[in-house]
């Protein structure tokens, strides 16, 4: 099937590219809007957390709000008093509290909230300004503003610009790689151009996906990851194959065609294994996590779309100025097969040795602190976090407290009830309660010691034991919202695995007709994924290295970044196995004994292997470049597991171990023999390639 696909976009490039132009275009064009949608709002229905947090923004009878504070001022100046009768005459503020003064004697502190709106952005900016006016011809005097909301908005620009930043470096510096790989600029672009494909058709679909899902920068960011490194490394490797048909003498249909009928298979399978790992997220109830999956899924399809499709087509508008692999090195010789050769001659010391240090990377697991990330996964300097860090600590009130209760009550009722906080264990202060809306008032409870902590957990759990009475209420903030995810992650977690590795070796086992293989592969990539999730514990919660790689240290690692490593990690590593696996099954397949079979695949595909470890290296290098740390924990995570996976498990792990289960490598049941024989998907040539 594949082969017939690649040979007819060959021959129809025209009408195949002028349909990818249109796409193109059309993914281009829905960037702005979709920016202009994303959202940090993924309420999780079922969560006390989100559930007040969702009474509280549909309840309020004002949009957004934000804090100015003015240093160098008293707050009951008169320059200030008509500062703040002005902002209470824009159209669109909804009201401006009194200033508050600072507990260090100079200084005050105003809140400003907006009339709820679809777009507030004009009586913000204009308030601004009008505050901003203030430091105008008084010396000693700065405005700066905060509050959760501007908190938000930052982050999410800073995240956008990092994103933008990582593909406009990544995909030069790719290009440039491969063109010393490829000797030229044309083949070496063409993985490029199907990766520039896959990620504007990505923001198309992603555009549509808004009328449904909740779309924010981790989600936009994950389909741009995948979609370059994905399609990258599809582009490549159908290129190199078709490259090494046309150096094994034949013409250039007959290269696509067979490229197709064996890199387009492996191709395939490697996006469905991507896929099938992705699909993990879809059954955590956690709309973030499912949108992520769902983004994940589509962007590896589209990506296998492009490649299969798009990529022949370039190869035919090209023609002969692709030109055949310069080395044809045979297969029993060459560095991957001297390395195959060394481990197979002493593979219990050298399968020992690597889960050793396996081992020792993931030790650091022990120390593990699962957290919701919070303002140490943003810079520090950040104006917006350093002004809500101030009227925290000097004008004793906060936008974003630790917990807040939420009630259907009169601020009276609420400030009568929240009386009996004051002073108790562990809770350092308690702010007035406020109103909110029609029968609906808020009160912030600030906790002593760390937010997310065991003090922090004893808070909320005395708060929700004993409720205002006779309404509905909520305990909502950050300390509520990690212990209700984490409930909620660990019910779903095993599910989520389970669908994974099931998907994991049902594919493997139709490609490769084995029980015992993808049983292997499986076990591989888990205990790769323990040394990359030891190596994050290292680098970004124990700080190692902070000064060199310019990272931020945490506190704790986010569950949702626990989760999100888990499965894409998972996927890559699927990725490259199904690269190296599917290269060793065709030399099995054509009556090698294993030992051969993996001297011979692994030199076929070592060189591609590494190749396309670096492409996808340099995607995870320029992502984890990033000032956000939850996208930094991401690229430098998938950075590592693809380093990892790509050197010690399978040049070194994977051939040991196959070594020493020889022929068991390729064993199943009778019965699953059978299925496979109906049902197993086999494309390739059946000739031997051991000749090349």
């Amino acid at each position: 099937m594949l082969s017939r696909i690649g040979s007819f976009c060959y021959r129809r490039r025209g009408w195949v590219i002028a349909a990818w132009i249109l796409i193109v275009i059309a993914g281009g064009t829905s960037v702005g809007p979709l920016l202009q949608t994303v959202s940090s709002a993924n309420f999780i229905r079922g969560l006390e957390a989100d559930e007040g947090q969702r009474a509280l923004v549909e309840g309020r009878v004002h949009g957004r709000e934000f804090t100015t504070v003015v240093a160098g001022i008293d707050r009951a100046a008169p320059e200030l008093a008509r500062a703040v009768a002005d902002v209470r005459g824009i159209p669109g503020v909804h009201a401006v509290g009194e200033p508050y003064a600072a507990d260090t004697g100079s200084g005050a502190a105003v809140q400003v909230q907006l009339v709820k709106a679809g777009d507030q952005s004009l009586p913000l900016r204009q308030a601004q300004d009008r505050f901003g006016d203030l430091a105008e011809g008084h010396p000693g005097v700065s405005v700066r503003f905060g509050g959760i909301d501007l908190i938000s908005d930052d982050t999410n620009a800073l995240a956008q610009q990092d994103m933008a930043n990582a593909t406009m470096y990544s995909l030069p510096i790719t290009l440039v790689v491969l063109v010393f790989v490829f000797g030229g600029l044309l083949a070496a672009s063409i993985p490029v151009i199907t990766a520039v494909a896959t990620i504007a058709s990505s923001f198309g679909l992603m555009l549509l996906a808004t009328r449904v899902l909740q779309i924010d920068n981790t989600v936009l960011s994950v389909v741009d990851l995948l979609g370059l490194g994905l399609s990258i490394d599809y582009g490549l490797l159908l290129v190199a194959r078709y490259r090494e048909e046309l150096a094994a003498g034949h013409d250039r249909p007959e290269a696509i065609r067979r490229a197709w009928a064996t890199a387009g298979r492996t191709v395939l399978f490697s996006a469905l294994t991507v896929a099938a790992a992705l699909s993990s997220l879809l059954v955590i109830q956690q709309p973030r996590l499912q949108t992520m999956g769902a983004a994940g899924i589509a962007s590896a399809l589209l990506g296998m779309l492009a490649a299969v499709t798009l990529v022949p087509a370039l190869l035919g508008v090209f023609g002969g100025r692709v030109r055949p692999s310069r080395a044809r090195t045979r297969p029993v010789s060459g560095v991957f097969a001297r390395i195959a050769r060394i481990t197979q001659r002493v593979p219990v010391l050298v399968l020992a040795g690597v889960l050793i240090v396996l081992a020792v990377a993931s030790s650091t697991l022990t120390n593990l602190e699962i957290r919701m990330a919070g303002a140490d996964s943003v810079p520090p300097g950040m104006q917006s976090l350093q002004v809500e860090r101030e009227v925290s600590e000097h004008y004793g009130f906060t936008s974003n407290p630790p917990l807040r209760v939420v009630a259907e009550h009169g601020p009276a009722e609420l400030e009568a009830w929240s009386a009996g906080l004051r002073g108790a264990p562990g809770v350092a202060r308690v702010e007035p309660a406020r109103a909110e809306g029609p029968g609906l008032s808020s009160v912030a409870v600030l906790v002593r010691g760390d937010s997310q902590g065991p003090v922090a957990k004893q808070v909320l759990d005395r708060l929700r034991a004993d409720r205002p009475d006779g309404v509905r209420s909520w305990v909502t903030g950050e300390t509520a919202g990690l212990h209700d995810l984490l409930d909620r992650t660990s019910r779903d977690l095993p599910l989520a695995i389970a669908v994974a590795l099931l998907a994991m070796l049902v594919l493997l086992f139709l490609m490769t007709g084995s029980l015992i293989a993808p049983l292997v592969a499986v076990a591989l990539n888990i205990v790769s994924l323990s040394a990359t999730f030891g190596m994050l514990v290292l680098l970004f919660q124990q700080g190692r290295l902070s000064g060199p790689l310019d990272t931020l240290p945490v506190s704790g690692l986010s569950v949702y970044l626990l989760v999100t490593v888990f499965a894409f990690g998972f996927a890559f590593a699927m990725d490259y196995h199904v690269f190296l696996l599917a290269r060793i099954k065709e030399y099995a397949d054509r009556g090698h004994d294993t030992n051969t079979s993996v001297r011979y695949g692994l030199q076929h595909s070592g060189r591609l292997i590494t190749l396309a470890a670096a492409v996808m290296g340099i995607v995870f290098a320029c992502f984890g470049a990033s000032k956000i740390g939850d996208l930094e924990q991401l690229g430098l995570a998938l950075l590592v597991a693809v380093i990892v996976d790509a050197t010690l498990v399978r040049c070194l792990l994977l051939p040991a171990t196959m070594t020493l289960l020889g022929r068991w490598n390729w064993w199943a049941p009778w019965g699953m023999r059978r299925v496979h024989r109906r049902i197993g998907i086999r494309e390739h040539e059946p000739e031997p390639l051991a000749r090349v």
